[in-house]
């Protein structure tokens, strides 16, 4: 069986390469793909082909993507969590230091400069004291959102000799083992804002974080901080930032989220989204999602999915894989057991996993599955998808 995988951006070739030509076709069009790969391109204004069974996006966030749609279709949406956690962690450092040490307005102050030779010498040493900065060790950092982005952050801030503080409550288990113990954690958003001078924002844009910081929350914040955002735009109020940048509430927004009311303002430093635009990044981005995609179109397990559970069951020797996808709603698996029984089919192995109002079941079988089965469960009240994938045990070949 060969699966075709369509590309809606340049996606790195040192993903692609991750895809078997013998068993992958991939192009940037093409009728009828088994998946997409992409990274920045707006799936919200195109037909998604109802033979699409994957999406996978190389990088973190995925409002580029109707996921609630994909959902109801029965199709998992996959990203690539931490890596670019890199890439965005320097850009962070580099925001730091470049609004610490007035880097932007210094470099336009000699930029405009017109003068030559002793002249030049003389206005440099003159203007030079307009752009005296601070050190970052012994500042507060807060960090709000501890991903692979926001730990990589908080651990490099450490080793710069800040003092760092947290805020994440629903940070996971592998993320709290890799942050640095002497990060301290505050109990709320605005504990954070209130104790650091300067705020890192690492958090999805999702209803509870839209306009997370806004008017009232930077008011709690130390006159003069740094507020940081490689988010999301939509994360900020950008006209309570403009307003506390006017009162001196504070010194510094920086962000990846170019707009009309934030450019050319001398106390905003706004790049053109350079996040994940490192090669290092696109081909870690690249690579994780082919192996994801692999995984998922062969095998049928999930990882790193934004709608969908995790659930990994290594092959069963010999058997035949099924899966199926369903709402999450009661007796789904008994049901699915009993028609697989009624057609003579023994289960060897079986995973079932839920995440919202999707559930997905992996089900072993030790032999092939008859059409007429695969049909019946396709039938059931609350199916969104059955997927038959064959022999995918270690002898199947």
């Amino acid at each position: 069986m060969t699966f075709k995988i369509q590309t809606l951006n340049n996606i790195s070739a040192k993903g692609l390469d991750r895809l078997p030509r013998d068993l992958y076709e991939i192009a940037s069009e093409m009728s009828k793909p088994d998946a997409i790969i992409l990274r920045s391109h707006n799936m919200h204004d195109m037909t998604i082909a109802d033979s699409v069974r994957a999406i996978g996006r190389a990088g973190a966030g995925v409002n580029n993507i109707p996921v609630a749609d994909m959902s109801k279709r029965g199709v998992p949406v996959f990203n690539a969590p931490g890596a670019n956690a890199n890439a965005v962690k320097e850009l962070v450092l580099a925001g730091m230091l470049l609004a610490s040490r007035n880097l932007m307005s210094a470099w336009r102050y000699v930029e405009e400069l017109t003068s030559t030779g002793e002249e030049l010498k003389k206005e440099v040493e003159a203007g030079k004291k307009r752009f005296k900065g601070v050190e970052l060790p012994g500042r507060t950092l807060g960090v709000a959102g501890l991903g692979a982005i926001g730990v990589n952050v908080a651990n490099a801030a450490q080793a710069l000799g800040m003092s760092v503080q947290g805020f994440d409550p629903g940070i996971t288990v592998n993320n709290a083992w890799r942050l640095t113990s002497n990060v301290s954690q505050a109990l709320s958003i605005d504990e954070l804002l209130s104790r650091s001078d300067y705020v890192s924002l690492h958090v999805p844009l999702v209803d509870d974080t839209r306009g997370l910081v806004d008017a009232k929350r930077l008011k709690l914040m130390r006159k003069g901080a740094v507020l940081l955002n490689f988010s999301r735009a939509e994360i900020v109020d950008e006209d309570a930032v403009l307003a506390a940048l006017e009162n001196g509430r504070l010194s510094y927004y920086v962000c990846d989220f170019p707009s009309e009311k934030l450019r050319g303002h001398d106390r905003v430093i706004t790049l053109p989204h350079l996040g994940a635009s490192t090669d290092e990044a696109e081909d870690n981005s690249a690579m994780m999602i082919a192996d994801q995609l692999r995984d998922y179109l062969e095998v049928g397990n999930i990882r790193n999915s934004v709608n969908f559970p995790e659930a990994i069951m290594p092959p069963t020797a010999s058997a035949h894989r099924l899966a199926v996808v369903n709402h999450n709603v009661p007796n789904m698996v008994g049901q699915i057991s009993s028609t697989l029984a009624r057609h003579g089919h023994n289960i060897a192995d079986l995973l079932n996993k839920s995440k919202g109002e999707v559930a997905y079941t992996l089900v072993d079988i030790d032999a092939p599955v008859a059409d007429e089965a695969i049909e019946e469960l396709r039938t059931i009240e609350g199916v969104l998808c059955v997927r038959y994938l064959g022999a995918v045990g270690s002898d199947a070949a």
